[in-house]
């Protein structure tokens, strides 16, 4: 099964799950401080709601859940193969879920990511490559998550770096 995601940012993340609830009839598969995703069955969605006050009603990213690994590892082949530009993420932390993954940046910037989900984590978790980078503090808005960055999500964060996905 694969379905798409849409990660929101939000100002407020109680009144967007009770939006969000309401409008596609589920309650959010997860919830954590500063986060919260539902699975929606139909239409096929993972709608991601991230808090960052002052950024509400923005798009932090989009993506494509896949059912396997393998299937992140055929796409960085294909993406490849595409002459895209890809950056690698396997056996990462990111988002409460320890996933394998796959991003490149549309022609507008926009950030997309090819994912699966390993198992649960209690940690938001941190992007590997952000913090072989030295990045802190969250002030590129290009990185997903870091815009203005949630302090919620930022405390449940290491303060070693900039939260991902």
């Amino acid at each position: 099964m694969s379905r798409m995601q849409l990660a929101l940012n939000v100002d407020d993340l109680d009144q967007a799950i009770e939006f969000y609830s309401k409008l596609f009839n589920v309650a959010p598969a997860k919830r954590k401080p500063g986060y919260a995703n539902f699975a929606v069955a139909e239409p096929p969605l993972k709608l991601v709601l991230l808090e960052n006050p002052g950024q509400g009603g923005t798009i932090n990213h989009l993506g494509v859940e896949v059912d396997s690994s393998e299937k992140v590892h055929s796409e960085i082949a294909r993406l490849d193969g595409e002459g895209l530009f890809t950056e690698e993420e396997v056996n990462a932390t990111c988002c409460f879920a320890t996933q394998d993954k796959v991003w490149v940046t549309g022609p507008a910037g926009e950030k997309w990511e090819v994912y699966t989900v390993l198992a649960d984590s209690d940690t938001f978790g941190m992007s590997p490559k952000l913090l072989a980078e030295g990045v802190v503090g969250g002030d590129d808005p290009s990185v997903c998550c870091s815009s203005s960055g949630s302090s919620q999500a930022a405390e449940a964060a290491p303060s070693t770096g900039t939260a991902c996905c």
